[in-house]
């Protein structure tokens, strides 16, 4: 079953925060982590439901190479992108975004 993936306004801003910070560190590590985003938003329209559920109906997939998350859910028509957030941070940070 492949879906369109939605990203909603915070997992957007979430994804250039991402971006911007992992350029401070490094050139061209910003451009990696986004290269990363689109290959696990492309794995995710194609099979969504291959990823387990975290939390409720919210579901989660990891960027290779980052500790970053993609959290989104499954609709009958979309997956829609919660958030995409670094392994550390606390998972009640994107649960009311649901």
């Amino acid at each position: 079953m492949s879906l369109p993936v939605i990203l909603r306004h915070e997992a957007e801003v979430d994804v250039q925060e991402a971006r911007d910070q992992l350029e401070a560190v490094r050139v061209g590590l910003g451009a990696q982590v986004l290269a990363r985003v689109r290959e696990v938003l492309a794995r995710i329209e194609k099979m969504p439901e291959l990823h387990g559920k975290v939390w409720q109906d919210v579901r989660a997939a990891r960027l290779k190479q980052f500790r970053y998350i993609v959290y989104f859910i499954v609709l009958a028509d979309r997956v829609e992108v919660l958030a995409v957030l670094h392994g550390a941070r606390d998972p009640s940070s994107w649960q009311s975004r649901g």
